[in-house]
């Protein structure tokens, strides 16, 4: 029988169980969620618990990252099957706020991101790293764990946490986690449920054509040949895509030198409802 895990709704509770745990001598880590758990959100647990003694999971659907037309009313909210699934985990405690407590009435404050948040996401949703960054940071400082866990399926949203730590020096240290796939490639993600079952088979072509563009370049063609190529693949199977682009890994830079630099590609499309993401090292 597993233990259900603790949960906490305010930040003095939370702080508090986290506090218990480091004074005893355990290194804890934190994985934020906006639930709908799926295989890999677990598998962001598993990785943590491999990296500490405690796990601590965040579920909030948080309003502030969305935009107008999008899909926060609809998001899928599991919250039975994901407390199951985080106490089979041996999750210790979930933190669960309310949208008043996270932003309580005359809440003023936001923040402006640049860096590893210019351009790709920005470009077609500009409030969106203004809304993570805001709430990453109250849940940071809420829990103060050791250790965070982030996947890198986000990986633009992975740098710009790291970025924003490291300019806050909130004592943190984030950590990113391997996508976790469907045998077919496709990146696990809870809007994949909103794919109909036509929908379904054609949203892995995202990865396989990333997969063929990143050999492409590899070889040696021309980056924006080989871009286009795939903009042009995607556009073929039905995606209406918003971009693929090859940019430095460390700094989501435009890439200068394709020899010398640690390279991503990353891509983000329309398959009917959902907006995939994905990316891969080149």
């Amino acid at each position: 029988m597993t233990d259900t895990p603790i949960i906490a709704k305010t930040p003095n509770e939370i702080r508090a169980i986290v506090e218990d745990a480091q004074k005893a001598g355990s290194r804890v880590a934190f994985v934020p969620t906006m639930g709908a758990l799926h295989e890999g959100h677990l598998s962001l647990i598993d990785f943590a618990k491999t990296n500490a003694d405690l796990v601590v999971v965040s579920i909030f659907v948080n309003p502030t990252q969305f935009g107008e037309g999008e899909d926060f009313e609809d998001y899928p909210r599991t919250w039975e099957s994901d407390i199951n699934a985080l106490a089979k985990r041996g999750v210790a405690a979930i933190y669960a706020p309310t949208a008043s407590t996270m932003y309580p009435e005359g809440f003023s404050t936001s923040m402006s991101i640049e860096g590893p948040a210019l351009e790709l996401e920005t470009t077609f949703r500009p409030h969106f790293f203004g809304g993570v960054a805001i709430v990453v940071s109250k849940l940071l400082l809420s829990v103060l764990p050791d250790i965070a866990v982030f996947g890198e399926k986000d990986y633009q949203q992975l740098l710009v946490i790291k970025q924003m730590v490291r300019d806050l020096h909130i004592p943190v240290e984030i950590l990113g986690c391997p996508t976790l796939r469907e045998a077919d490639g496709l990146a696990m993600s809870s809007r994949n449920a909103y794919l109909s079952d036509k929908e379904r088979p054609i949203a892995a072509e995202l990865h396989a054509t990333l997969q063929a563009c990143a050999a492409d370049i590899r070889a040696g063609e021309k980056a924006d040949k080989a871009l286009t190529k795939a903009i042009k693949t995607l556009t073929q199977h039905g995606f209406d895509v918003d971009y693929v682009e090859l940019r430095n890994a460390e700094t989501l830079k435009k890439v200068a030198d394709v020899t010398s630099e640690a390279r991503r590609l990353l891509a983000a499309a329309r398959l009917g409802k959902p907006r995939l993401i994905d990316n891969i090292p080149v």
